[in-house]
């Protein structure tokens, strides 16, 4: 009597069906303890039947980040080949012109999916995913307001563990891949200064301001006084914290205050660190006039924002990030930003590219959530823990890939001093 087939077969046999190949790119692993796939391939487990009911059910990323967070698929390898591995699968089934499955093997699909209890009513999402707030007009102070709050009052506890020491949630800026995260995130900070021209006496508005981080290297390193905002609670909390303890509460000041309600111009500089992705395709143009209208003639504006490289359609705003990490947020092409910029009347005077850099970034803030993970479950909750690890590491992969890209974008209100004619004072 043949002995009976474990689940991961089955699972193995109806991929390579949808796949119209007969050796699938991965290896499967079943709740029943069955394996299938080549044995040197990046390990999928799955721990329960309510995985592939979650797949079926939303048959693209949301469903696979829903078993993800929810602890139904898993990676226990390598994170970041069983995540390039997926990605893989789901560009080869959008894009290979394979062979359609018979009438013969589409009743064997869902016979399949009979036999291993896939079927059945769709299973409730994730906590994390039913604790986004929607509510009211999109990007309005008070939606804005709770976007913002769900994804940076997670706890300062929990983002000290994934930042390190710098506590900068932004991109680094590294002299090489042997470089220190902490040293490649001052190294970050530094270039705005110089970009920005400060110099001791003047008035810096940090737009967005997190930790204060930026605030306290640049009144540090620079002589200038800085306001900081942010709509984060938790983070300004901690940020005064940290201007008390260097002795800087009369140089720094670190506000709740939602920027489009920043009305005490003018300022020397202003810093738009990792921002802009918040503000919203309809009302970039406005956040790109405010901000003008806070410069002095002459003053000069350093936007680090993230962009969208992969065509001309944004991603889906439904899909994972938007409904677990992000809500709300929009990345912009690095053309839709500096068209919004020089429409307000600022004047570009560089642009740097550093897509590089951030998979470098978010490759060490993985190491370090998965260096503190308990601790990271403690602080929060697994599901949430998970969230960050697959937003991060599918992150990365996408800078690494070109479909996202972070550009750092210096301009210039006309009127006051001309800039350098070269940028030697910041290369």
């Amino acid at each position: 009597m043949s002995r009976k087939k474990g689940v991961a077969p089955r699972l193995a046999e109806a991929l390579g069906i949808v796949l119209g190949t007969e050796e699938i790119p991965m290896r499967l692993r079943a709740w029943d303890g069955s394996e299938a796939g080549p044995p040197d391939a990046p390990v999928i487990e799955f721990r329960s039947r309510r995985g592939l009911r979650r797949m079926l059910w939303s048959p693209n990323q949301l469903g696979l980040s829903r078993a993800y967070v929810a602890g139904d698929i898993d990676g226990p390898g390598d994170l970041f080949e069983s995540f390039s591995v997926l990605s893989s699968v789901g560009k080869f089934a959008e894009l290979k012109a394979f062979r359609p499955p018979t009438v013969g093997e589409r009743l064997g699909l869902v016979r399949t999916a009979v036999r291993v209890g896939a079927l059945g009513l769709p299973p409730t999402p994730p906590p994390e995913e039913m604790n986004v707030t929607r509510a009211g007009r999109k990007h309005s102070k008070k939606r804005d307001a709770a976007a913002i709050s769900h994804h940076y009052d997670v706890g300062n506890e929990f983002y000290a563990l994934v930042l390190g020491p710098s506590m900068v949630y932004s991109c680094a800026v590294w002299e090489d891949e042997s470089v220190g995260l902490d040293a490649s995130q001052e190294a970050k900070l530094d270039l705005v200064c110089r970009k920005l021209g400060l110099r001791p006496g003047m008035r810096v508005l940090d737009v967005g301001c997190g930790w204060g981080s930026f605030a306290l290297h640049a009144t540090q390193n620079y002589g200038v006084d800085v306001v900081g905002v942010t709509l984060s609670k938790e983070q300004a909390a901690l940020g005064r914290e940290r201007v008390t303890e260097a002795g800087l509460a009369d140089r720094v000041e670190i506000r709740v205050q939602d920027y489009r309600d920043v009305h005490d111009g003018f300022f020397d500089a202003i810093s738009s660190i990792g921002m802009a992705e918040h503000v919203g395709r309809d009302q970039i143009g406005d956040y790109a006039s405010h901000l003008y209208g806070l410069l002095r003639p002459g003053g000069l504006l350093l936007n680090h924002a993230i962009s969208w490289n992969a065509g001309e359609m944004p991603p889906d705003p439904d899909s994972f990030i938007p409904r677990y990490v992000f809500p709300d947020g929009e990345m912009l092409s690095l053309t839709v930003m500096i068209g919004a910029l020089e429409s307000a009347g600022l004047e570009v005077l560089d642009v740097e590219a550093l897509r590089r850099h951030y998979g470098l970034t978010l490759r060490a803030w993985v190491h370090n959530l998965e260096e503190n993970w308990d601790e990271a479950v403690r602080l929060t909750s697994e599901g949430r823990a998970r969230v960050w690890r697959l937003y991060m590491a599918s992150s990365a992969l996408g800078f690494e890939r070109g479909l996202n890209g972070v550009n750092q974008i210096l301009v210039q209100r006309p009127g006051g001093e001309e800039p350098p004619l070269r940028r030697r004072e910041w290369v």
